[in-house]
């Protein structure tokens, strides 16, 4: 798992560094980014759980920025009301147009709760997404897809997380 998380992130950066740098706008170094996430949690027995996304992101350069992002996903779990709290961070490539394709690799923490119950482990998140440009600078995060990996309650979960956002630069 780590071995090819690494070999993800190399990848990434790799392919980064082929896309053609633009000249970065100081107005355009920060972007927030809030919006509905959609998660297929696979604990025993696998659920959809419903919640929110929210990320920061600032650019090194106009195509490679470094993510600090939340996720929380809540619903009922074995009957049970829970949520899922992800909190990551890592690079990011995109490729700046009006339309815009992004790709990340993302570290951190993973933390459930539900029914008295809590479990914290390791986390990590590879994805992609798409950003469409709506104002100078305002975009519509039309869709990122991750698959996150945990490991909860003692058990391996590769979760499949869609979200929608709205983005705004400055």
């Amino acid at each position: 798992m780590l071995r090819r998380l690494c070999l993800l992130v190399l990848f990434v950066l790799m392919c980064g560094a082929l896309v053609p740098a633009r000249a970065q706008d100081p107005s355009d170094k920060i972007e927030l980014s809030a919006g509905y996430a959609y998660m297929h949690f696979k604990s025993s027995p696998a659920v959809n759980l419903n919640g929110f996304d929210v990320s920061g992101e600032y650019k090194l350069r106009g195509w490679l920025g470094g993510v600090g992002e939340v996720g929380g996903e809540y619903g009922n779990v074995g009957g049970v009301s829970s949520h899922v709290y992800t909190y990551l961070f890592g690079p990011q490539i995109s490729w700046p147009r009006r339309i815009s394709p992004f790709a990340h690799v993302l570290v951190g923490v993973g933390y459930f709760s539900g029914g008295g119950y809590t479990s914290r482990s390791l986390a990590a998140a590879y994805g992609f997404g798409v950003d469409v440009k709506v104002k100078p600078r305002w975009s519509w995060r039309v869709v990122e897809a991750d698959i996150v990996q945990t490991h909860l309650g003692g058990l391996s979960e590769h979760n499949t997380r869609i979200s929608t956002a709205f983005v705004y630069r400055f």
